[in-house]
């Protein structure tokens, strides 16, 4: 679509939509801002957006939709408002932030999703890519943008044929992709999530599996093998060439060139038929889980998509292998932050929901005083409540959540709950609870909402109050 001299409204005034405004900008198009916000600072606002951008808050008047041939919107917006079916009513495309960015994007593309997993998979995509771009003395840049921190808007137009882009994407973002196509993509994992947003499993998997709607049979799509719901999908519906990544059995051999992945034993094997990029066919131990700097199951099968990704992107396997034992967590994702009077603090601020939640557990070697809570996204917690299997002493709780989840522990029979009403309290509480030699673990399995702008300054706060000790 040509948008040169052509209006487009762009709904949302975060991060996202002045990053779209910015790119359409400089594409020459006419740029309508629109954020429902009616106390949004709009002088404020004025200094970070292009010049001749008109600015609405509130309410967009009817008379601005006349002419307008696309509207984009933030992820954070839902699709299903009578507001956005007016657009759709008028034969008006509506895209995401992200599709905006694909059409005008040059390279390769590889792009995660998932409930769990995304943005260390993504950090750590990222990772090996620079490195071999960097021992091959590769003419381009590696790109780790979308969900993650970075808008893809912000990179599109820099973006030239020998680069790749390592791209994040949230179910809210491919609810509204259209021509999209990663040539690399990978599915980490569905479980119950965003249900407030998206009201059904159903919806909510569709959105995911979104992200190979336009892959072919050059392309690859990576997926848990684990998922019953990937399997469905992969034997279904994904035109891609399928790798597996799998933490509980022996796979067997994918059809070349793709790589099936597993888990045995503290190891790592790639199982192909006689792939391009490996010395060998059949079976073959990559590594041993130890020589990695993550911790956690959960992190297993992240490394082993990225594993699948890389390999796939024709990154040969000692380089990638090397580039995985060189790799360190990523901010707010079971991240060590301190020791205080002989107590580990972790910031697992990234536990948004409860499966994000019982990896943070799992994860935990020590005996754990354990602060949850936050906005409710109309998650159950009694697979959580359940995965304490004793290591949690304490439960710690505050935010809009706090009573459903303490009832929901006392009805699993875990009473050792304190109510706090804030973040210092819960840090202050903690230190007193715990013991030398036990842990302290913020995951919320619960997102950030009413209490904090988002799970990042929920987790700089943690570790600031805990550095304050």
């Amino acid at each position: 679509m040509e948008l040169k001299n052509k209006k487009v409204i762009v709904m949302g005034a975060g991060k996202s939509g002045i990053a779209a405004a910015q790119l359409l900008d400089q594409v020459g198009a006419e740029i309508v801002l629109f954020d429902q916000n009616e106390s949004l600072d709009i002088e404020e606002l004025i200094k970070k957006i292009p010049a001749n951008t008109h600015v609405y808050a509130g309410e967009l008047p009817e008379e601005e939709k006349k002419d307008a041939v696309l509207l984009v919107m933030s992820p954070g917006i839902p699709t299903d408002t009578p507001f956005v079916d007016s657009f759709r009513a008028l034969g008006i495309p509506v895209w995401g932030e992200i599709e905006l960015a694909y059409r005008y994007s040059k390279g390769r593309l590889i792009a995660i999703t998932g409930t769990n997993g995304k943005t260390t998979t993504t950090a750590l995509t990222g990772h090996i890519m620079r490195d071999w771009y960097a021992d091959n003395g590769i003419d381009g840049n590696v790109y780790v943008v979308g969900n993650i921190g970075e808008p893809y808007t912000e990179i599109a137009l820099k973006t030239k044929e020998s680069d790749t882009v390592v791209l994040e994407v949230s179910s809210f973002q491919l609810e509204t992709t259209d021509l999209f196509h990663p040539q690399i993509s990978a599915i980490l994992n569905i479980t119950p999530d965003h249900l407030n947003r998206h009201h059904t499993m159903e919806v909510y998997t569709a959105c995911k599996e979104a992200i190979s709607k336009r892959q072919e049979g050059g392309d690859f799509c990576i997926l848990n093998y684990e998922d019953e719901r990937l399997r469905d999908f992969a034997e279904n519906r994904c035109h891609a060439k399928v790798s597996y990544f799998s933490s509980m059995r022996r796979l067997d051999a994918a059809d070349r060139p793709a790589v099936n992945l597993y888990y045995e034993d503290d190891k790592i094997y790639a199982v192909s038929r006689f792939p391009a990029n490996m010395d060998m066919g059949g079976m073959t131990q990559l590594m041993d889980i130890h020589d990695m700097k993550l911790l956690g199951l959960h992190n297993v099968e992240n490394v082993m998509a990225a594993i699948a990704m890389c390999a796939a992107a024709g990154v040969p396997m000692e380089r990638i292998i090397s580039s995985v034992c060189s790799f360190t967590a990523v901010e707010h994702r079971i991240e060590f932050t301190a020791t205080v009077n002989g107590v580990d603090y972790y910031n697992d601020s990234k536990g948004t929901n409860p499966d994000a939640a019982i990896k943070g557990i799992q994860a935990m070697v020590k005996k754990t005083v354990l602060i949850g809570g936050g906005y409710d996204k109309q998650s159950e917690y009694d697979e959580w409540i359940e995965s304490f299997d004793g290591k949690v002493s304490y439960l710690i709780l505050l935010g809009q959540t706090a009573e459903k989840i303490k009832e929901c522990a006392i009805a699993h029979g875990f009473k050792d709950i304190v109510m706090v009403a804030d973040m210092e309290e819960a840090v202050k509480k903690a230190a007193e609870l715990a013991k030398p030699g036990e842990a302290v673990l913020l995951s919320p399995a619960c997102a950030s909402w009413g209490m904090f702008k988002n799970y990042e300054e929920r987790g700089r706060i943690f570790k600031e109050l805990v550095r304050g000790l």
